[in-house]
């Protein structure tokens, strides 16, 4: 791994330069297949700081070869990461120690959240040993720059995409959004997608993603990250299902 005493400034895992030639690097760029996942340090394009973050350099299944700058862990069952917690809105890390310790189920937040810019968002969801990944293609400056202001901006993976996140999923079969900050009150969420039964989607009862409050078909789910379909006309049934979900960036 490289740490403070490296010679790369790196913007994000899949894109940097390299300041002074460091072994083994012998040409203007370092291969991304010769580094390592690990801790790195990279330096916003604003400013030099520079900031610690976990690059998972190997491929992800479902995301594809790696140089993933790792952004976010969430924990399904924890109120940290909810639809109106602060972390979404702000520049704060959270468990930062958790967060280099690569893809562990503690939850945190990164520098990276409002520093890193992407082209490609990996999302991952764990339900017991069963860890699945799917991707979204998406550019931004950094995930704060889509998600801060509140606004709803749109994705284009697909359902068959998001529900692969988990197996035996379920969503009701009409409205269909994905995206960033899909908000009907009292159901939210932060990266997701959302679905219901109905002609428009002014009320929505299921959804898989992250960053989660729901409240809805008669109840009110704690569950921050997951799959959740009670409602009906559902196409795989009721679904109450909590997931420990990550969100890296290319």
């Amino acid at each position: 791994s490289l740490h403070a005493s490296s010679n790369f400034v790196m913007h994000n895992c899949s894109n940097f330069v390299i300041v002074k030639l460091r072994d083994p690097c012998t040409q203007s760029q370092c291969p991304l297949h010769s580094l390592q996942n690990g801790v790195y340090h990279l330096q916003s394009k604003a400013s030099t700081e520079k900031y610690p973050v976990y690059c998972h350099m190997t491929e992800i299944p479902g995301c594809g070869t790696g140089g993933w700058t790792l952004v976010m862990k969430t924990n399904e069952k924890r109120s940290t990461f909810t639809y109106d917690s602060l972390y979404w809105t702000n520049k704060e890390t959270y468990a930062v120690e958790d967060g280099l310790e690569g893809l562990t189920e503690k939850e945190s937040k990164l520098a990276s959240y409002w520093n890193t810019p992407f082209r490609k968002i990996c999302l991952g969801m764990t339900v017991n040993v069963d860890r699945k990944w799917t991707i979204l293609d998406y550019e931004a400056s950094s995930l704060y720059s889509v998600i801060a202001d509140g606004q709803y901006r749109s994705t284009t993976a697909g359902r068959p995409a998001w529900k692969s996140l988990i197996a035996g999923s379920s969503l009701q079969s009409n409205c269909n959004e994905e995206g960033f900050s899909i908000a009907y009150d009292p159901f939210k969420v932060r990266i997701g997608y959302y679905a219901n039964n109905e002609h428009r989607c002014t009320w929505a009862d299921s959804c898989i993603g992250f960053g989660i409050t729901y409240t809805a078909c008669h109840m009110t789910s704690h569950i921050t990250c997951g799959n959740i379909a009670q409602c009906s006309g559902n196409d795989n049934g009721h679904k109450l299902t909590a997931a420990f979900g990550y969100i890296l960036v290319q």
